[in-house]
């Protein structure tokens, strides 16, 4: 239905698509990024001082990655172009990186390579853009929603800064969603009111994401309604397909929801657990935010007390992946059921805490000399390598080798568990220790017989 303005005005059909006519063109515009752009962050002392470095934006959808980017490659005033990694191919990589050389011997600055989704990229492809980066012919700008450590060339991103976008908050999606209905009826087109419980609806179903919440408002612009009526709950949920049960408005955000399923998971309850996790799926969130959150669980919590859990976690995104909503949410119940159940274990999670206050503690340890090999003369000289043991030569396949700095003095930083696999853990951890002291104590009996005036 085509809604008509008054006299002289657009019709509400020229308005959209609404998020990409609400894209911010100013950093101050941009919502739930304080930490980068807020008033001496990174990306404000960017566009102050025009001076831009290659940047990995890191978010989910709707976070305001490509618009962060659009807006630093404009603030600068130098040549830039984008393209998407879902469409470019290495050809067309090569012809911009030869265009970008040949722009900064002509105009002595890099051009600006803004690229959208670029962990689809593949290795090869990342690194056709290696040396121009490392060069300074072009300043790249990537967007990606996966995690640059695992979608990225290790060798690209050292030479970039990973800047990690937070998903919207309800507060931020109330102010876009005003603005929005501002902008619209700053063009003379009358939009009908929502009823809190509706407003409430489409921020929760948003989920931190301001392109869907955007797109979730035009379709709601898009029926005509008359504008003197207000829209109730029943009507936006019906508009979304989604239950106004599956929603929760006292308070019960997808954090609180999240937080529940992850301790009913850690106690055991595979009841809870379900119940959780359906809410959450009943409610729109995105499966993959919780299959996140169960990988967390399957080392922080389970561990090596079944190691199989981190995999069946994999599994289960992996075949959401390739099925898809919402057949593919059986997955997301089936790996469930195998975290509530499994024996449990927070070790992994308690040595990782204490590790990094060790690793603070001991961090001018130098490695010590017998294990540096000796790949230069200066190293051989200095005795690199000497007195290594190969643990392989061995018969009990390890050696008495000292292999801590001596200035370490803690031991034992993994104490297994007595449940599930850790048990087994348990008992090879004290296999070798055992071993070792077997092969020490053998060692300063044959060092007595053969210097019997030497003092223990």
């Amino acid at each position: 239905m085509k809604q008509a303005g008054p006299a002289g005005t657009p019709d509400i059909a020229s308005l959209f698509p609404l998020a990409d006519r609400m894209r911010p063109d100013q950093i101050s515009q941009v919502y739930g990024q304080e930490h980068l752009t807020g008033r001496g962050k990174i990306l404000s002392d960017m566009v102050e001082h025009e001076q831009l470095g290659s940047i990995i934006f890191w978010g989910p959808p709707g976070t305001g990655k490509t618009t962060l980017s659009r807006i630093l490659a404009k603030s600068l005033n130098v040549p830039s172009l984008e393209f998407s990694a879902t469409v470019s191919r290495i050809a067309e990589i090569r012809e911009v990186m030869q265009q970008a050389e040949s722009a900064r011997g002509r105009l002595h600055r890099p051009l600006v390579v803004f690229v959208d989704e670029i962990h689809h990229f593949n290795k090869h492809m990342q690194d056709a853009f290696l040396s121009f980066v490392e060069r300074g012919d072009i300043i790249l700008l990537g967007t990606t929603t996966e995690n640059p450590a695992f979608k990225l060339n290790r060798a690209l991103i050292s030479r970039m800064q990973i800047l990690e976008l937070r998903p919207l908050e309800d507060h931020h999606l109330e102010a876009i969603l005003e603005r929005a209905a501002a902008m619209v009826r700053e063009n003379g087109i009358p939009v009908p009111e929502l009823a809190p419980g509706a407003r409430a609806l489409l921020i929760h179903h948003a989920s931190g994401d301001a392109r869907r919440l955007l797109n979730s408002y035009e379709m709601i612009l898009r029926l005509g309604k008359d504008p003197a009526e207000t829209m109730q709950t029943e009507e936006v949920a019906l508009l979304l397909q989604r239950k106004v049960k599956g929603y929760d408005r006292s308070g019960d955000d997808r954090y609180q929801l999240i937080s529940a399923f992850h301790k009913s998971v850690r106690n055991s309850d595979v009841d809870a657990s379900l119940y959780w996790l359906h809410r959450m799926l009943a409610g729109g969130e995105d499966p993959l935010f919780v299959i996140r959150r169960m990988i967390r669980i399957s080392a922080e919590d389970i561990g090596l007390a079944d190691p199989q859990a981190v995999r069946v976690c994999l599994d289960a995104r992996e075949a959401f992946d390739f099925i898809g909503s919402p057949e593919g949410e059986i997955f997301l119940t089936m790996a469930t059921v195998y975290l509530a159940a499994a024996p449990k274990s927070n070790a992994l999670y308690n040595t990782e805490k204490r590790m990094q206050q060790v690793a603070e503690r001991y961090d001018n340890e130098p490695v010590p000399l017998h294990l540096v090999n000796p790949s230069h003369f200066l190293a051989a000289r200095r005795g690199a390598g000497r007195d290594y043991l190969y643990a392989h030569d061995f018969a009990e396949r390890t050696t008495p080798m000292r292999t801590l700095p001596r200035g370490v003095r803690e031991k034992n930083f993994y104490t297994p568990g007595e449940l599930g696999f850790e048990k087994t853990i348990r008992e090879r951890i004290q296999f070798w220790l055992e071993r070792k002291r077997a092969m020490e104590q053998a060692a300063g009996e044959t060092n007595r017989r053969e210097d019997p005036e030497k003092k223990d």
